[in-house]
């Protein structure tokens, strides 16, 4: 895939996978990312309104966008369309309250301040960039409207740390492409989490973009973490 950009090798990577990404993701983490996910939503319970959407930024297969339903209605929003259509199949057989769209996190097509909520689970570090990312999403929540981010972080207890890495190093990306039948996109998810921030210089990205209140609770030992942030009134 050489000679194309960041984006679109990203979309190609996770077209590839789609057809098996659920499974791989409640397999590699030992079925931890449903609780994290739930974990989330929870947190955005005080913040939610009748009278505003939540949006649900690369939103994949839907996951994070269905456990929201049951609170608001939600819009998400991926580039990977095969993904799209899966989190689709997904949501009309819960008939939850979830509009899936098309679309690029970096320039989305909606208004500003219209969200009382967005969320961004496993998708940041994909983004081009990051901090682009952020500024988008603070552009279109309402005042007094809430971030989530929900991702990959540094485990903060030694021992942990290097069990975690052991295994996310050496052995992920290898049972990642034995089921997937994709060589590639688990070494990717390696290279990504490893090379993005920590949990200090997200929460600062967060702050300098606009975001206040920024705080983080790390989850499983910080294996990954959950950044909240509010855009002031």
């Amino acid at each position: 895939m050489e000679g194309i950009g960041h984006r679109e090798r990203v979309r190609r990577m996770f077209a590839a996978i789609a057809p098996r990404y659920d499974l791989l993701n409640h397999l590699l983490s030992l079925n931890v990312d449903r609780s994290w996910r739930r974990f989330a939503a929870r947190q955005l319970r005080p913040y939610l309104s009748s009278e505003a959407p939540v949006l649900d930024l690369c939103c994949g297969t839907g996951d994070l966008a269905l456990e929201l339903a049951q609170q608001a209605d939600v819009i998400g929003v991926d580039f990977c369309r095969p993904m799209l259509r899966i989190g689709q199949a997904k949501i009309a057989r819960r008939r939850a309250r979830v509009l899936l769209v098309e679309g690029d996190a970096l320039q989305l097509p909606f208004p500003d301040g219209v969200f009382s909520a967005v969320t961004i689970a496993f998708g940041l570090r994909n983004l081009e960039s990051p901090e682009r990312g952020l500024r988008e999403i603070h552009r279109v929540l309402r005042p007094g409207g809430v971030v989530a981010v929900l991702e990959f972080s540094r485990p903060r207890l030694p021992i942990f740390r290097h069990i975690f890495l052991f295994y996310f190093r050496n052995f992920l990306p290898r049972l990642g492409e034995w089921i997937s039948g994709v060589p590639g996109p688990y070494d990717y998810l390696r290279d990504s989490v490893q090379a993005f921030l920590n949990q200090h210089e997200l929460a600062h990205m967060m702050e300098a973009v606009g975001f206040t209140a920024v705080r983080y609770i790390n989850l499983t030992g910080g294996i990954a973490a959950l950044h909240l942030g509010e855009k002031t009134s």
